[in-house]
């Protein structure tokens, strides 16, 4: 590791030294773009189910048994459980449980990588993320209580932090320009999950056939991984011709992701833990970066309520949730025209953001609500440029012995932020609820 400011020659630069182990001009194009695409689509599909799951979070809490004995949730519903004398028109629960729902199995999963976890065969983790997903939709969608709505959504956390575990391991194995479009991936699933429910129950739709006309998202993850996506040529390739058939070969007719995995399990106890050591000024900003804006998502976006709008409160809900999104994927996809290698810059930042946003629930002195959606999309452009700026910095300052855990250790500092404001975001829900 070396270190925040350091900087290791490239893989790329060793190649431009010896060209015969670079395939030729057209098919390295093509591999490029394949390869390019296929880690988008994976970045998409990885983080769908979990940003419409926490789209859907104030729909969930506001769960409603429809007649004929079947699970419905009304595209804006009024329940009983809201709290009708709280100017912030609060649900009995926090969208904070769904949060936690939604990102403790994640982190559970995370903590779990360093240990063993990313050494795991990458195709039947790919297999159980595709599936986690599928069911984390059917089970919410054909639900008749907010509890098993709740396990749906932890089989959609189950399914994007197992998925990111594994595919930002994977980078390690491919040029780092996989890493930009990984990133923008993952930003364009929060944009278009959340456009796609809001759009959807916007048009009428019930969030319950809305959740099931996603499940083509599963399918897509898993035909970009082994139909699209092609396999890695070796570390050490035994000749030019060996390295160039591997480099073209899709997945699914190869078994290189099951020996990838193993290149790092040589490194020992002492190895890791210098290599943790190095990755901490990397850790801890994308820890207070994650933490204060979700804070802001779960704890102040439900809070945040404006009576003199023509938007219901679940619509004004959906509205910050798509446009954080969007501001997420202008700025996960901004690497190649903006690079930050300071990034507790960012951290500061949003917790500017954290704590300007807490004493407008306080005192309310924002007049419009258009003001809070210029806020929420600079908010979400800060937590995307941290995001991709972070594991970009670290890919170039690892060496290729050292990336895939690298990688793997750095995935847990979002899901850490974001479990600790889900458990400070309750207790705060319930406080502001019962003294307004």
């Amino acid at each position: 590791m070396g270190g925040c400011a350091g900087r290791r020659l490239s893989d790329s630069e060793g190649e431009e030294a010896n060209p015969a182990l670079r395939p030729p001009p057209q098919d390295r194009q093509g591999t490029h773009w394949k390869n390019a695409v296929g880690f988008w689509l994976l970045g998409l599909c990885n983080n769908f189910s979990y940003v419409v799951m926490l789209s859907a979070a104030h729909d969930i809490l506001s769960h409603q048994r429809a007649p004929g004995n079947q699970s419905h949730v009304d595209p804006d519903p009024t329940p009983t459980s809201h709290n009708s004398s709280s100017r912030f028109d609060c649900n009995s629960v926090s969208t904070a449980a769904v949060l936690l729902a939604d990102i403790l199995p994640t982190l559970v999963i995370k903590l779990l990588a360093p240990l063993g976890l990313h050494l795991l065969p990458y195709s039947p983790r790919v297999l159980t993320s595709g599936v986690c997903a599928a069911g984390s939709f059917i089970l919410v969608a054909f639900s008749h209580s907010v509890g098993i709505s709740l396990c749906g959504v932890v089989l959609a956390s189950i399914s994007s932090g197992l998925g990111e575990v594994t595919f930002l391991s994977l980078t390690a194995f491919y040029p780092r320009a996989v890493i930009s479009w990984w990133s923008s991936g993952t930003g364009g699933a929060g944009l278009l999950g959340a456009l796609s429910y809001l759009g959807l129950t916007q048009a009428g739709l019930s969030p319950q056939h809305t959740l099931l006309s996603m499940l083509g998202i599963p399918a897509l993850l898993l035909a970009s991984y082994f139909l699209l996506l092609t396999s890695p040529g070796p570390q050490d390739p035994g000749g030019e011709g060996e390295a160039d058939t591997a480099a073209r070969q899709p997945l699914i007719n190869s078994e290189a992701p099951e020996w990838k995995p193993g290149s790092s399990s040589h490194l020992s106890l002492q190895e890791r833990w210098t290599v943790f050591k190095g990755l901490l000024c990397y850790i801890v900003p994308l820890v207070l970066v994650y933490f204060a804006e979700y804070f802001i998502n779960q704890g102040l976006f439900e809070l945040l309520f404006f009576r003199n709008t023509f938007l219901t409160h679940a619509q004004q809900y959906r509205w910050y949730q798509m446009l954080y999104q969007a501001g997420v994927f202008a700025s996960r996809s901004s690497l190649r025209c903006c690079h930050i290698r300071h990034t507790w810059a960012l951290a500061l930042l949003q917790c500017l953001n954290l704590a300007f946003l807490l004493v407008d629930v306080w005192l309310s002195f924002l007049p419009s609500i258009y003001l809070v959606f210029l806020i929420i999309l600079y908010e979400g452009f800060l937590g995307g440029a941290a995001y991709v700026n972070t594991f970009h910095n670290i890919a170039l300052e690892t060496s290729s012995e050292h990336r895939e855990f690298a990688m793997a250790t750095t995935c847990i500092s979002d899901t850490l932020g974001i479990s600790l404001s889900g458990l400070l975001a309750l207790p705060l829900h319930d406080f502001l609820c019962q003294l307004s």
